[in-house]
């Protein structure tokens, strides 16, 4: 049987992979490579860890900074208990956030839930590898002292700050994943 233009080319999309789907998975995959190779440099490259901080400009600098807990520190764990439970969270929440990204057709939805994977992902992996999430961005502005975060983190609060413009717009609120 031949193939109208029109069919899906299930040999080279896969099942369902529309152009909007695969921007998706391609933005989570972009996200989790920079964040897991910004980590690699600096652990074993910069050697932040035996090198100590080093400015990037007068309000930025990198220093290593275990986070045994979730975003902005809370949750810290101080056991293999609680670390194997934020690894599997790590990993179940991008599945549920998966199928909603594949089932929604709107761009800004699609981009911020790619985003949050690709973070929640990358921040799994350091739990489980090295048992805590390894943060190096460190802002600060003279007495002022922001929170140390890495890549991850910041694609995650972009991520969920898309969601929430979204929910917030005309026509925005659509139901979520079913």
């Amino acid at each position: 049987r031949r193939m109208s233009p029109h069919e899906p080319n299930m040999l080279r999309d896969g099942p369902g992979m529309t152009p909007l789907r695969r921007f998706g998975v391609v933005l989570a995959l972009v996200v989790l490579l920079l964040d897991q190779v910004s980590k690699l440099w600096l652990l074993f490259g910069a050697r932040l860890a035996e090198e100590g901080p080093f400015q990037i400009t007068s309000f930025l600098e990198f220093v290593l900074a275990w986070n045994r807990g979730i975003s902005y520190g809370l949750f810290q764990q101080s056991t293999d208990i609680g670390r194997w439970a934020l690894v599997a969270v790590s990993f179940l929440a991008p599945i549920w956030l998966g199928r909603w990204m594949w089932r929604s057709p709107d761009r800004l939805t699609v981009a911020s839930l790619a985003l949050i994977i690709g973070g929640a992902i990358g921040n799994g992996i350091d739990r489980a590898v090295f048992g805590a999430v390894v943060d190096f961005v460190h802002v600060h502005f003279g007495s002022f002292s922001w929170y140390i975060f890495n890549i991850a983190d910041a694609a995650i609060v972009v991520g969920v700050a898309g969601l929430l413009y979204e929910s917030f717009r005309p026509g925005g609120g659509k139901p979520a994943a079913e």
